[in-house]
């Protein structure tokens, strides 16, 4: 949750792609890319106005031991955006589903960024059965209490510019390499306003507080710099097979701040669940 807590207190092309895919959902086009081949099928689910370009340090070491996809959610990178300005985390749960649906995958093991972690909660809830496994990456997975009694600010206009800019710039450290910083930033600030807005309020709906139990295995990976990672008994009530990690010396970007480390932990948890 340290990741949502930092945006309130900052508030005052892929190698060894093969191309995108045709899936769709609510008659969005979903962009979605595959790389590689393997027993296990990964999925890659960005964060809150991010796209798959997140996991570029990812994917080509994924794909030589998976079959990789990524995604750009509803909204966000190259896929469309609801002309209504609706967002939820069906929809990108819904999304997910199509992209797999498409791919022909049965079972993927779905890592997710930020925002990304509640979307793939959602997932396993909405489609149980072709769930291996979730990876967290600094994000929620346990959304009990999340976000209770928060209003999120307008995001929208310049003041709205400036908040998200304050946003980004609070999930950095003061070790985040400077181009890393200005590639993020582009990144999240390419992101319409609408789904800014929209995204930020799908995170918080009460829904998704539900104390149901995800019987999948599950893995948190943590920023080094969290100094909110939850315990792990009380999460296992709602997530029985739940470990979790940090990794020093990180912020929010675990996966682009450390790869190497990151994809050591990933693939070590992917194989685990083959045997």
């Amino acid at each position: 949750m340290r990741w949502f807590s930092t945006l309130l207190l900052t508030l005052p092309a892929l190698a060894f792609s093969s191309g995108a895919s045709a899936a769709s959902v609510d008659g969005l086009h979903i962009y979605s890319a595959s790389s590689g081949s393997g027993k296990a099928t990964v999925m890659l689910v960005h964060g809150w106005t991010c796209d798959s370009s997140s996991w570029d340090a990812q994917v080509p070491v994924l794909a030589s031991r998976y079959r990789v996809i990524t995604i750009d959610l509803p909204g966000h990178g190259r896929s469309d955006a609801p002309k209504d300005g609706t967002f939820t985390m069906d929809l990108f749960a819904r999304a997910v589903e199509a992209v797999r649906a498409e791919a022909g995958a049965d079972k993927i093991v779905l890592i997710g960024h930020s925002m990304g972690a509640p979307v793939i909660r959602q997932y396993a809830r909405l489609f149980p059965k072709h769930v291996a496994g979730l990876v967290a990456v600094d994000g929620p997975l346990d959304m009990r209490g999340f976000g209770e009694g928060f209003k999120p600010p307008s995001l929208a206009g310049a003041e709205g510019l400036k908040a998200r800019e304050g946003m980004i710039h609070g999930m950095f450290t003061p070790n985040t390499p400077p181009a890393l910083q200005e590639k993020i930033l582009a990144m999240m600030l390419k992101a319409p306003e609408a789904t800014a807005d929209g995204a930020m309020r799908s995170i918080l709906d009460p829904e998704l507080r539900k104390a149901d139990v995800t019987p999948m295995p599950a893995l948190a990976i943590w920023a080094g710099t969290n100094t909110q990672i939850p315990n792990v008994e009380e999460t296992k009530k709602v997530l029985p097979h739940y470990s979790q990690t940090q990794v020093a010396g990180t912020g929010h970007f675990v996966m682009m701040e450390k790869p190497e480390e990151f994809n050591r932990l990933v693939t070590s948890f992917v194989d685990t669940l083959s045997h």
